[in-house]
């Protein structure tokens, strides 16, 4: 299935005998301009998931190192969209941050996500659907995930 607003952009990695080169994001060729980026690094079996933003971040997911699986739900038509991203198939994931949305660390993974509104600690546009929510449960690797303890209770 698909979800409406979930964009696959895919990634020109360009090597020579030095290394290689990628750009990562062109804000032009996106639907909204990001304005923060994160990192994380996760340990294989992590599931950062699922969440939406209701004021209307967008996010911008890229595995930097490793391989993530992005789970997408759309909350409203319970559609879903899941890859495989990093490694073999060097991919950017667009993600409508009305949809829920996650990944799951497949190998060791530096993790990027670019997103187009700042967070705001006081008051956190973050909302929680379960990860293992009936309509996107077999769609994770694991069955036995390593979750935040927010994670745990969404």
């Amino acid at each position: 299935m698909s979800v409406s607003g979930v964009l696959r952009v895919p990634l020109r990695i360009v090597e020579d005998e030095r290394g290689w080169f990628c750009e990562l994001r062109r804000d032009s060729a996106l639907p909204k301009r990001m304005v923060q980026t994160n990192v994380s690094f996760s340990q294989p079996g992590v599931v950062r998931a699922l969440h939406y933003h209701e004021r209307g971040q967008d996010d911008l997911f890229v595995a930097l190192r490793g391989t993530a699986r992005v789970v997408v739900l759309d909350r409203e038509t319970g559609d879903t969209f899941t890859e495989d991203i990093g490694g073999e198939n060097p991919v950017a994931i667009y993600v409508p941050g009305h949809h829920a949305h996650g990944f799951e660390a497949l190998t060791e993974l530096l993790f990027c996500y670019h997103v187009t509104e700042e967070y705001d600690p006081s008051d956190p546009d973050e909302h929680g659907v379960p990860w293992n929510d009936s309509r996107v449960a077999h769609l994770w690797a694991t069955t036995n995930p390593i979750l935040s303890p927010r994670d745990a209770v969404s």
